[in-house]
């Protein structure tokens, strides 16, 4: 297993459980002690765990550098983002939530008569100089690992905003429904989620069976998920008795 898959299953490991002991940890990967302290140390580090005594806890906070995450199951979001971004019309409006599969759709949507919101400000960077886009950025605190605003000024800024559609994407599906590794994230997209007459979900397979700190929403809640060609046969069939409009893309 590579360091970087050993690591993301040490954080959502404790992020499901609270805490973790060295030893929970090793007999999960199946590797050494040592290999598991060199990964803990990394870890903390980064900020995304905390040592304790004989294991690590979970900080609350565990998304991951923005650059880090652009790169994970990159040519899936680009599928997704372009298909997305086909079914945009000329002269609509649309809010782009922040991430890197919307970064994706945002890329396919430079120079198109749109009316694009955004709390992104990598989308914002990217569209700012797209001349038949009209750009509205919503304000906030930034999160400095993703420049995403959020916090309270961005939720009352969002209670003014009414789009025709709303493209997000989400930290982990399960069955009970969807969510985000960050509190304050999922507050200002439960914000969202009241802004626009549809909304779509684009995520790459990886993130179904996945969970997260904060619930967002039920499953049933988006009106269409565009998602990548590997997302196995049991999650279409719970999809589909939701009674969401789910586009494979390939």
């Amino acid at each position: 297993m590579l360091p970087d898959q050993r690591r993301e299953k040490i954080v959502e490991y404790a992020e499901n459980n609270g805490f973790a002991s060295l030893q929970q940890l090793a007999e999960l990967l199946d590797t050494s002690e040592s290999t598991v302290r060199r990964d803990l140390e990394y870890l903390d580090g980064k900020g995304q765990v905390r040592r304790t005594r004989g294991g690590i806890a979970y900080v609350g906070e565990s998304l991951t550098d923005f650059e880090e995450r652009t790169t994970r199951a990159l040519s899936q979001k680009q599928r997704i983002g372009r298909a997305v971004a086909e079914l945009i019309e000329p002269g609509d409006s649309i809010l782009l939530d922040g991430g890197t599969t919307t970064l994706e759709v945002a890329r396919h949507l430079v120079n198109r008569p749109l009316q694009v919101v955004t709390n992104s400000l990598p989308i914002a960077q990217l569209l700012v100089n797209s001349p038949e886009t009209e750009l509205i950025l919503i304000g906030g605190y930034m999160y400095p690992k993703t420049g995403v605003a959020l916090g309270p000024i961005a939720v009352e800024a969002l209670r003014t905003i009414r789009v025709r559609r709303l493209i997000m994407s989400v930290g982990g599906i399960t069955k009970e429904g969807m969510f985000n590794s960050n509190s304050l994230l999922v507050e200002a997209e439960q914000r969202m989620l009241e802004t626009a007459e549809e909304v779509i979900v684009a995520v790459d397979a990886g993130k179904f069976g996945r969970n997260a700190l904060s619930k967002l929403c039920d499953l049933d809640r988006p009106d269409r998920i565009f998602v990548d060609s590997g997302l196995n046969e049991n999650w279409k069939d719970i999809l589909s008795s939701k009674n969401v409009e789910m586009t494979i893309v390939e």
